[in-house]
């Protein structure tokens, strides 16, 4: 039985993320993920009492996943500029991912509190990789740049998302570009 409800859960987690994927948070309902999974509504409530904990559960099952992919890219790069590249790059990278682009959906998301204080952490955590990448670079408030760099990757990816004039690639260059100029002051 408890297999069964874990297999359930995942299936609609599963569902949830096509869904933000291809429509954004309008398009993850009740109802959208009960046609998706073939389960009744009244059965996708005793798994999640509101969109917002669905989005929870996907930050909690996905962001760490996606997290470790940019912290093993940042392990593999030279020195710590090519740490911060690779900071850079692998968000990037990601974009196209179906985790990553529920993540990016959630981020914009209404939710409640609760949800906004786990993606926080989670953030927190791949800002924390990069705050010792600019210290090793002997910044003077390295906190401070890591947060401000990350609002360059996260401008550069909503642009990649829009699916802006520019080619993707151009924006990752552009993106990686103003963060190496950047952190070398």
């Amino acid at each position: 039985m408890a297999e069964h409800r874990s297999m359930q859960r995942a299936a609609l987690l599963d569902a949830a993320r096509s869904l933000l994927s291809e429509g954004g948070t309008e398009a993850l309902t009740f109802p959208a993920l009960a046609e998706r999974t073939g389960l009744a509504r009244s059965s996708v409530y005793e798994y999640f009492r509101s969109r917002a904990a669905v989005v929870e559960a996907l930050c909690e099952a996905d962001f760490p996943v996606w997290a470790a992919e940019v912290e093993a890219a940042m392990a593999d790069a030279e020195g710590p500029e090519g740490r911060i590249e690779a900071y850079v790059r692998k968000q990037l990278e990601l974009v196209g991912d179906r985790r990553h682009r529920a993540v990016v959906a959630i981020s914009a998301s209404e939710l409640d509190a609760g949800a906004r204080e786990k993606i926080r952490a989670a953030h927190g955590g791949l800002v924390a990789m990069i705050v010792e990448a600019l210290a090793g670079l002997g910044h003077a408030e390295p906190r401070l740049t890591a947060m401000l760099l990350q609002g360059v990757v996260d401008a550069a990816v909503r642009r990649v998302e829009l699916g802006a004039a520019e080619h993707p690639d151009v924006i990752v260059r552009a993106a990686v570009s103003l963060a190496l100029d950047g952190v070398r002051g």
